[in-house]
């Protein structure tokens, strides 16, 4: 499992955000506080405060490609 934080910062950064992930047939959570939500879901990613960043735990150990594409969400 890798966790990282990233910031949708537009509707549109949800929007490449929810296509990317729904490209791979891995779970994939955004937790936000204390909500959890599936990162495949774009109603429940606008469910959470978008104003701050938000945690990501992918639960596949083969996730390279996932983390290469998502990269430009990605914050320290």
């Amino acid at each position: 499992m890798k966790t990282f934080n990233i910031l949708l910062k537009s509707i549109n950064d949800v929007k490449d955000f929810v296509n990317i992930v729904n490209k791979y047939n891995f779970d994939v959570d955004l937790t936000s506080g204390r909500y959890i939500v599936d990162a495949k879901s774009i109603m429940g990613i606008f469910s959470l405060d978008l104003s701050k960043p938000i945690k990501v735990e992918v639960h596949s150990d083969g996730a390279d490609a996932f983390t290469n594409e998502i990269k430009g969400f990605v914050v320290d």
